[in-house]
């Protein structure tokens, strides 16, 4: 299996379980967003520890040279990939978390494209489109939280009348 593929597959796969869970009666887990939240707290999980341990090389390589301390970079990065997988677990911080890892999605998507354009392609996740697409997977899950938490009635991000 490519290995680029593992932070999907757990996205999908810890999202998928925990579904399945909250149908078939645990309560906690009939809420679509307890299963999304599970799901992208599982996917940083693993991108996170990537930036420390496996293919911390890699990932500084990925880094656009127009940018400066790829290697501190790169630790920032994995800190708050990591800090926002347990705060996406909390659901006092979960609509907090998933704003703050939609901008990080954001923010490192130009190391991503830099990577498909200019570095080595090793396998079909290096590539310019998979690489995109899995990026667009990983915005529309961090992305539909934040739209739920927006239309929350009373919820964080909820108008309040005077």
């Amino acid at each position: 299996m490519d290995p680029g593929l593992v932070p999907v597959l757990m996205l999908v796969v810890v999202t998928a379980t925990l579904s399945l869970l909250g149908a078939v009666g645990v309560r906690r887990l009939r809420s679509w967003p307890v299963a999304v939240r599970g799901g992208v707290a599982a996917l940083f999980v693993t991108t996170g520890v990537a930036h420390f341990v496996g293919m911390r090389e890699e990932l500084i390589a990925m880094v656009p040279p127009a940018l400066p301390a790829p290697a501190l970079l790169v630790t920032v990065t994995g800190v708050l990939e990591l800090a926002g997988a347990a705060g996406i677990l909390w659901s006092r911080t979960a609509p907090w978390a998933a704003g703050g890892l939609t901008v990080l999605l954001l923010a490192m998507f130009p190391a991503n494209v830099y990577k498909a354009l200019n570095g080595p392609v090793t396998s079909t996740m290096d590539e310019l489109v998979p690489r995109g697409l899995m990026q667009v997977v990983f915005l529309a899950a961090t992305v539909s939280l934040v739209v739920h938490y927006v239309r929350t009635p009373n919820g964080p991000f909820a108008q309040r009348r005077p």
